[in-house]
């Protein structure tokens, strides 16, 4: 049965730092995702608590959007992999994270239901937002890595760089480049300006 919406709000301020940890309604199971608080927001399940961010901003959003169509594009080509996205739901330990993308082999999820993916993927990819800027994402970066996690990706749209992490250090990518491959991912290396494509204005008309 799926949780109830939370019966009342209270305005916050402006300032408040998120991510910020609700109460779990009853019945509240992290592997359930029925279960979970019916709000508008994201949430996640970390070190033993239910964590919200308010909804995506624009340029996040659209930001996101262009992390899921680089994937789904390699990914037409590279079928023995399986690309997640729209928070893409993870249990990795006892936790629960969303990632804005998400890589795994294809035979490692198999078969697929409505639940949270156990296995680690190869491929997180984060974006940055309002609420959670570089210093926020390298420590889930850091998160990713302990859990099993072998690449992440930090997206970030303020300085439309691409922050490449592994167990073997990081590299600061930007405009004009390409990320750097993995032998796990061939012939995944996207230039950095297709991540920001939709937030320069449009072309004038012809």
């Amino acid at each position: 049965m799926a949780a109830e919406p939370y019966s009342e709000t209270i305005p916050v301020p402006a300032s408040v730092r998120f991510p910020v940890e609700l109460e779990p309604p009853e019945g509240f199971r992290p592997e359930e995702p029925a279960s979970w608080p019916r709000i508008d927001g994201r949430l996640e399940w970390v070190g033993g608590r239910v964590l919200y961010m308010p909804p995506c901003g624009g340029i996040q959003q659209g930001v996101s959007v262009s992390v899921v169509g680089i994937l789904d594009r390699w990914q037409d080509d590279h079928s023995e992999f399986f690309a997640g996205g729209n928070e893409a739901g993870m249990i990795l330990g006892k936790d629960v994270r969303g990632a804005e993308g998400a890589v795994w082999r294809r035979e490692s999820v198999l078969p697929l239901t409505g639940h949270y993916i156990h296995v680690p993927p190869i491929l997180a990819v984060e974006v940055g937002g309002r609420e959670e800027g570089e210093p926020e994402l390298r420590t889930k970066a850091l998160w990713y890595l302990a859990h099993g996690v072998a690449v992440v990706w930090l997206v970030l749209p303020k300085s439309r760089d691409v922050l490449v992490v592994t167990a073997g250090g990081e590299t600061r990518h930007a405009a004009g480049d390409r990320l750097p491959p993995n032998p796990a991912l061939p012939d995944l290396e996207p230039p950095v300006e297709r991540f920001f494509r939709q937030l320069d204005p449009p072309p004038p008309a012809s």
